[in-house]
């Protein structure tokens, strides 16, 4: 079945919000498309209905597609724990973790599963949309690759590289990745985007007639910057760092410190984008506000490393401030644990075996990282309010002690999360929870933080679903889909 491949000329120059635009396009074209990214590195996962975990990009894909998330849409996904180091997932489940030096040895031993899970896709779809990770011109990488170039010679697909003009250096980007191509990996690229332009696209004529004289290859469009793209869920952590409540008068002040290995950070979309809401990302070097309403711990993927390093940032001092000025604390996942007495890893899951520490001890429980890993899609209901939630887990190990007998949550009939005596401080494994527009509100009125004339009737869902109907207009107005589509009815 037709199939195009969209390959950058660095990271980030914005491949995953590409295809999920060309994939809400090509659906509304009536076309069945299926998303796919052979590998990824994001410690920004969701769960499917398999209980598997994929990249949150491939998801949101998914969603673009009007498919429900499989495992398949991601069969590899690496979760940075380390500078050099990454726990391995794949078809959805982890096979352990590897240091960057076995994984580089290793890593062509996948490509079986890659190939099952896209002719899985590719057999139920009428197009499927690939998107590479990284560069495709890291040719010291070329050997066992599976997310690029690799990928591409083994399926068979064309592919289109996108140059981000927004960082400078397009010309020579695209220009010097051809020159550095292998022969046969040359032949399979068939033209280029240029992507995130701000201005007159027209002064860039000069531009695109000196690269494509230069390569050879056709371009496919100028693709003008899309302010709206920050109403999408970011997967990478450096997009954190763009702090969208800086110049918002919200009612409410929320106050996030960021981890070096934050994850789930999906969590925090929803009340970035409720206009009610005025979310501060707490970068390095800074305090937590004093004037904050709610401190929120995010999930993390190494919680004893992550919490030493909130140590070391004071962090605990200006939460522990916080709290005896009357402040809330909600901690999701690994910051849950970090809230507790004791954080233990007997069998160093996250990592030294054996290694511990104690927590900020704000709630009485203790944590041990043990057992299988939970990845599972989860109903129930919400104590407070009797509202139903629906979220996921993806954690491993659990919290047990005293204030686990007063729940957040009870599902399937077992009390889940843990609260403080006087309630202002909270913990939960669920993630996703805020997405939910009437929680959300009903959740934060129930805190005391917002009265209903203050809370927004912003809808979180109905923002993603137009931002994507808006990114596909973009692409449409922008962009030749119509040859996109020839290539990949043609294929190489």
């Amino acid at each position: 079945m037709p199939a195009i491949m969209f390959q950058g000329t660095g990271s980030n120059v914005g491949k995953s919000m590409l295809v999920a635009g060309f994939c809400r396009y090509l659906k509304r074209q009536g076309l069945k498309v299926a998303p796919f990214k052979p590998q990824n590195m994001s410690n920004n996962a969701a769960v499917t209905l398999e209980g598997g975990e994929i990249g949150r990009a491939q998801a949101l894909q998914a969603l673009a597609c009007g498919l429900e998330p499989s495992i398949h849409m991601n069969p590899v996904l690496l979760k940075p724990q380390s500078n050099i180091g990454s726990q391995v997932v794949v078809q959805g489940k982890s096979i352990g973790q590897m240091m960057a030096r076995d994984y580089a040895a290793n890593k062509k031993n996948l490509m079986g599963a890659v190939m099952d899970s896209y002719n899985r896709l590719n057999a139920d779809a009428d197009i499927v949309v690939i998107e590479g990770a990284g560069s495709a011109s890291e040719v010291n990488l070329r050997s066992g690759d599976i997310a690029n170039m690799g990928f591409a010679q083994a399926a068979k697909t064309p592919v289109i590289l996108i140059g981000d003009i927004d960082r400078g250096g397009v010309i020579a980007s695209l220009v010097g990745t051809q020159r550095i191509l292998s022969s046969e990996d040359r032949k399979l690229v068939k033209g280029y985007v240029i992507n995130k332009f701000r201005g007159d696209a027209s002064l860039f004529k000069s531009g695109l007639d000196i690269i494509t004289n230069e390569t050879h290859w056709p371009d496919f469009g100028v693709l003008p910057w899309f302010d709206d793209a920050a109403h999408l869920p970011a997967e990478d952590s450096e997009d954190l760092a763009r702090d969208a409540a800086s110049n918002k008068d919200g009612a409410l002040k929320i106050a996030v410190p960021v981890l070096p290995r934050i994850a789930n950070f999906d969590d925090l979309d929803a009340l970035r984008s409720d206009p009610s809401i005025a979310v501060h990302m707490v970068q390095r070097g800074q305090v937590i506000p004093a004037d904050t309403d709610l401190i929120i711990l995010p999930g993390s993927k190494t919680t004893i490393a992550d919490f030493e390093a909130l140590k070391t940032e004071g962090w605990d001092v200006d939460i522990k401030a916080h709290v005896r000025r009357g402040g809330y604390v909600l901690g999701l996942c690994g910051g849950y644990q970090m809230l507790g007495r004791t954080i233990h890893d007997p069998e160093g899951v996250e990592g030294a075996k054996g290694s511990s520490c104690e927590g900020l001890g704000l709630l009485n429980v203790e944590t041990v990282m043990a057992g299988e890993k939970r990845t599972v899609q989860v109903q129930g209901r919400h104590v407070d309010s009797d509202l139903p939630m629906h979220g996921y887990e993806i954690h491993i190990g659990s919290s047990e002690g005293v204030d686990r007998d007063r729940p957040l949550f009870v599902i399937e009939g077992k009390n889940e999360g843990a609260r403080s005596k006087d309630g202002r401080i909270m913990g939960s494994y669920i993630h996703g929870l805020f997405n939910q527009d009437e929680f959300r509100r009903r959740f934060l009125q129930g805190l005391g933080l917002q009265s209903s004339n203050q809370a927004s009737t912003h809808s979180y869902h109905g923002m993603v679903e137009d931002t994507l109907e808006a990114l596909a207009d973009h692409i449409s107005q922008h962009l030749d889909g119509d040859g996109l589509m020839e290539v990949a009815t043609n294929g190489v």
